[in-house]
């Protein structure tokens, strides 16, 4: 396959060279994907660039052949929920970015009558936590909340999609005091039935309003039927899942490890399986990174508390080898697994006549990969802040050999080789 590109756009795609003059690049036998599209990173620039930063997670991003990237509205400072902290946000990204990035507004107790401002500034969705997110400024909210958040976006007409963390407290776990060191124990303090119970209740709210909600990071595979039936009957919903619930299994969590802590957690093997199983079928919709990286100080390592450690894996760059990783194990195709984190994700944030395709009039966005090439992940492989992630030492399959951001290349054998280009994108 031969992919013409000029002015940062595909103009054809052939497999004969109909035009000698243009330069041709001959990757051989490697495999030519359309740009990773991650709706689910968090950067947390303004206000903590010392847990990750425009700068670093678009490097990272770039290096794991990812062209574009949506930033969650929580974790920076100010928080994004209102149009003069989206300001904040957009001001402190311009020149720091080597891949494109949109941008979501948050949803908390209050903030409804801001809803359609952020609407009009550009961003490409919403954000909310039905549990406390582990931000204080970015609270939790309740049904009456998501009521007067959709009731806003239905009449806006807008139809950008609402995402919503689907854990719910429940009587059960006010009984829970785990050992703080041992994984089986915090991961009794967050059972499946906190996911189940809010999951049931965002396709209520889904199937009433008629409108799309998004369940973000499915870690239980118990959803799965609730989910189906739903989407059988033309429920708006949708579902993504990350790669460390598809990689991992708690069975070979160690104690004390709280580089694994996330939140909904990593579960059993027997719940990795079925996860895989509603990826293969079709009923997960994306595959996204949730990259949460903080101050390693705040993962309590040396101490191992789980209690006390923050929720979030830092993963952004490996993504996609950490997925075909297992994909090949399951004889489940590339083709796919691009699909599930290209194609679909394009789609989801609007920018599907864009992003995602290596099609005629889309945006020159090319990742070059091997699937064939094994590699063990190193600290110093990663373009991440910090380097603290449970992936450290783990041996995976598949590696990005070059990134293509509107046809310009931006990484290749490892380095970075181009000044920051990414877009700010906007969707008005």
């Amino acid at each position: 396959m031969i992919v013409f590109i000029s002015n940062g756009k595909i103009v054809d795609v052939s497999v004969d060279l109909i035009d000698e003059g243009f330069e041709l690049i001959d990757y051989g036998e490697l495999v030519i994907m359309p740009g990773l599209v991650d709706t689910h990173v968090h950067i947390n620039e303004p206000g903590r660039e010392n847990w990750e930063g425009f700068e670093t997670a678009t490097k990272a991003a770039a290096a794991g052949g990812i062209t574009m990237l949506v930033d969650m509205p929580l974790n920076s400072s100010p928080v994004t929920i209102d149009v003069d902290s989206f300001n904040t946000k957009i001001k402190a990204a311009k020149g720091k970015l080597y891949v494109d990035c949109g941008f979501y507004g948050g949803i908390v107790p209050g903030n409804e009558n801001e809803i359609e401002g952020l609407i009009k500034n550009g961003v490409v969705g919403f954000k909310a936590f039905m549990i406390h997110s582990g931000i204080d400024d970015f609270p939790d909210v309740s049904e009456a909340d998501l009521r007067k958040a959709l009731d806003v976006l239905k009449r806006s007409g807008s139809k950008l999609p609402l995402l919503v963390h689907a854990e719910m407290n429940i009587s059960k776990i006010n009984s829970v005091t785990p050992d703080t060191k041992s994984y089986s124990g915090f991961l009794e303090s967050r059972p499946r039935e906190m996911e189940n119970k809010a999951i049931g209740l965002l396709i209520d709210l889904s199937r009433e309003y008629d409108y799309h909600i998004h369940i973000v990071h499915l870690s239980s595979s118990d959803a799965i039927s609730i989910i189906r039936k739903a989407k059988s009957e033309g429920v708006k919903v949708t579902v993504e899942t990350c790669p460390h619930y598809l990689f991992f299994s708690s069975e070979n969590v160690d104690d004390s490890d709280t580089r694994f802590k996330c939140t909904p957690p990593i579960r059993e093997n027997e719940n990795r399986e079925k996860l895989w199983k509603a990826v293969e079928d079709g009923l997960i919709d994306l595959i996204v990174s949730d990259h949460s990286p903080c101050d390693p100080r705040l993962k309590f390592i040396e101490e191992g508390n789980y209690e006390k450690a923050w929720g979030g894996i830092s993963s952004l760059q490996l993504g996609l080898s950490v997925v075909w990783t297992e994909a090949v194990k399951r004889n489940i195709t590339l083709e796919k697994i691009s699909k599930l984190m290209s194609t679909n994700t394009a789609a989801f944030i609007g920018m599907n006549r864009y992003k995602g395709k290596i099609e005629k009039g889309f945006d020159a966005d090319l990742v070059i990969f091997d699937p064939m090439e094994k590699f063990t992940v190193e600290e110093n492989l990663l373009y991440h802040k910090h380097k603290v992630t449970p992936y450290i030492g783990c041996e995976l399959s598949g590696k990005v050999e070059a990134t293509y951001l509107n046809g310009e290349k931006i990484f290749e054998n490892g380095k970075i080789i181009k000044i920051p280009t990414g877009k700010i994108i906007l969707r008005k």
